[in-house]
């Protein structure tokens, strides 16, 4: 087992937090508490499932990286809303996308990885 921090789907997930960051600072103060919090801690909240995906389980695995997956879409939502407003440049907006994109892959390949294979006997 690799450590978390080698992962490159815990390294895109340090690269979201960093862009969450850069986000928040672009929001007006109204948006900064509401929104700009939130999405940093959804951010740091999936780079905690991640590791704690990895250091798991095979059995246990499959539940945090669905709740990956659920954290995942919502960080798109908030962010969606924030460039919806044009409170977001769309430059980071898509890098933003690509970085989701990302997470959102490698989360449902190593999903599937866990949930299809058989117990070692």
């Amino acid at each position: 087992m690799a450590l978390h921090s080698d992962l490159p789907i815990y390294r895109t997930g340090v690269r979201l937090l960093d862009l969450a960051v850069k986000v928040q600072e672009q929001m007006p103060r109204s948006l900064k508490r509401i929104l700009g919090e939130k999405i940093i801690q959804h951010c740091v909240d999936l780079l905690e499932l991640m590791a704690l995906a990895n250091a798991t389980q095979r059995e246990t695995r499959a539940g945090y990286l669905r709740e990956i997956l659920t954290r995942q879409r919502a960080v798109t939502v908030m962010l969606r809303v924030v460039f919806d407003r044009k409170h977001l440049s769309p430059k980071l907006w898509a890098e933003s996308i690509e970085l989701l994109g990302s997470i959102g892959r490698q989360a449902g390949g190593w999903l599937k990885n866990a949930t299809n294979r058989a117990p070692a006997v």
